[in-house]
């Protein structure tokens, strides 16, 4: 083959065009669903006489799972095939939303929504891992930015679109609207996406480290999801407990492990090690911000669900217009300066909403406090997103993306459980417009000292020219199978969990990152 061809696929080419909108397609279902739900809530609720508590499940089941699993289908896709596990992910994530259309009871659906969840986990960490292994190396960062933008264009019309089909036809619509995405996208991907894997992988799971993994990511999530209500202490702390331990020994059993599932040395690349600080401490800020700003406006404004989660489409589009440029630039300047200015501008947009108040107007002081954040997020995505896949070794590009999908969703739910206790919303405060409103005020400085932290650490140890850093002498690349050319190192996915805790009068969540 060709010089050229051996470097990957073309961004403008009609094949880079199918690998995009396979990606997009796949990851946009999981994106979708984290915010569609909420909105109808209110109706499965009427419809199937369902609790609070069962509510709260019915989106939180989907994000137990998906959490728990991710680095297993990380590992998954390197060992047995990334196209291979993306299909599978998606193919379980079309037939449980069927199982959810159906749903005679609040029962089926919550086990239809933890099924949902497996195949989130394993078609999240493959998404990414297909553009990076496809795209040439000076299209990836764009291409990353592209797909940032459209997936947060899936995100945010949730809401919007939820609330359409609701009204128009079910609220089981919303996962009706699954069926022919999934079905196009494994269609698409059997026919225009190669297959990659990591050459060295043994074919023998880490069944040991599968098993740690997910247990200590269920325990911790279960703790950080229920921690806000703390309604059997009990469990909270004894789910902490058992997560917390059953991570110390994952990582003891893998240091051990003759093939494990999270390779350690990954940690040895500082830029990875570094890239993921920068999403832990960011990705928290973004977490707690689009909890509370989808409450502030509906709880001390009186803004209805769909308009608190339409407040936030500016972001949206901004990120359509200027991820892929903003990946572009990174691929030229390097990321260090547009992962330092991205978080402080985060923090400046943060700073102007702690002067909102009940009589704030949208056009005079929520939209520039928005559009400043939004300004920010585009510099922010698509950089870290190719410094992590840049960063880690080509081989195991699936686990490092679920490494980096595990570091982002446990900052947003850490930010959701805590931010609310410390800023003093929690129980009846949480539903006061004047304490919810001041209490806004808190959470968005804590906000913005967190995201300039996440400036500070970048300027500090991100490499400015990590994006273009040789591989190492001798190391190895996805071998791309049937074909005589090589791959390019994956990277993660890098959308944190925004689904909270919603009553049923539909209190959500909306927002659009990767």
């Amino acid at each position: 083959m060709a010089s050229g061809e051996k470097e990957g696929v073309a961004f403008e080419s009609g094949t880079g065009r199918w690998l995009l909108a396979v990606a997009v397609a796949g990851s946009g279902m999981a994106f979708l669903d984290g915010t569609v739900v909420n909105v109808a809530l209110p109706d499965i609720g009427r419809d199937l006489g369902a609790t609070t508590g069962s509510l709260q499940w019915i989106l939180n089941g989907y994000l137990l799972t998906l959490a728990s699993l991710i680095l297993l289908g990380g590992s998954l896709g390197d060992r047995f095939g990334r196209r291979r596990v993306f299909s599978i992910g998606v193919g379980i994530f079309t037939l449980s939303s069927l199982l959810c259309a159906a749903a005679p009871n609040t029962e089926t659906l919550i086990g239809a929504r933890l099924l949902q969840g497996v195949g989130g986990a394993l078609l999240t960490p493959g998404s990414l891992a297909i553009i990076e292994a496809s795209f040439r190396p000076a299209d990836r960062a764009r291409a990353i930015g592209a797909w940032s933008g459209l997936g947060g264009v899936a995100t945010a019309l949730g809401p919007l679109l939820g609330g359409w089909l609701i009204g128009a036809i079910s609220w089981r619509a919303i996962f009706v609207i699954n069926l022919p995405i999934g079905i196009f996208v494994v269609w698409a991907a059997s026919r225009h996406v190669p297959e990659t894997r990591d050459p060295m992988a043994s074919g023998k799971i880490d069944v040991r480290g599968a098993v740690l993994a997910a247990l200590g990511l269920a325990g911790t999530t279960y703790a950080l999801i229920e921690a806000p209500e703390m309604k059997a202490p009990a469990l909270v702390w004894g789910g902490a407990v058992v997560g917390v331990l059953a991570l110390v020994g994952f990582f003891v059993a893998e240091r051990r492990a003759a093939n494990p599932m999270l390779p350690l040395d990954i940690f040895r690349s500082r830029q990875f090690s570094a890239a993921n600080a920068v999403t832990f401490v960011v990705y928290t800020a973004l977490g707690g911000f689009f909890f509370l700003l989808v409450a502030f406006l509906q709880v001390s404004l009186g803004y209805s669900p769909i308009a608190a989660g339409a407040a936030s489409l500016p972001v949206t589009l901004l990120m359509l217009l200027f991820s892929a440029r903003a990946g572009a630039l990174a691929q030229r300047i390097g990321p260090r300066l547009p992962l330092t200015l991205g978080p402080l501008i985060i923090a400046a947009g943060f700073l102007m909403m702690t002067q909102l108040d009940s009589g704030s107007s949208y056009a005079t002081a929520i939209l520039p406090a928005i559009v400043v954040f939004g300004a920010g997020l585009t510099l922010v995505v698509a950089p870290v997103t190719a410094t992590v896949l840049a960063a880690a070794d080509s081989r195991h590009s699936g686990i490092a993306s679920g490494v980096n999908n595990a570091v982002a969703r446990v900052g947003g739910l850490l930010a959701v459980a805590v931010l609310p206790l410390a800023a003093g919303i929690t129980g009846d405060n949480f539903y006061d417009p004047a304490k919810m409103t001041s209490g806004f005020h808190v959470a968005m400085a804590i906000c913005a000292a967190l995201s300039a932290l996440g400036g500070i650490l970048a300027w500090f140890t991100i490499s400015a020219e990590v994006l273009h850093a040789e591989p190492e002498p001798g190391g190895d690349t996805p071998e791309r199978i049937g074909e005589d050319y090589s791959c390019a190192i994956n990277g993660p996915s890098l959308r944190p969990a925004r689904e909270a805790d919603c009553d049923a009068a539909g209190v959500g969540v909306s927002g659009g990152t990767s």
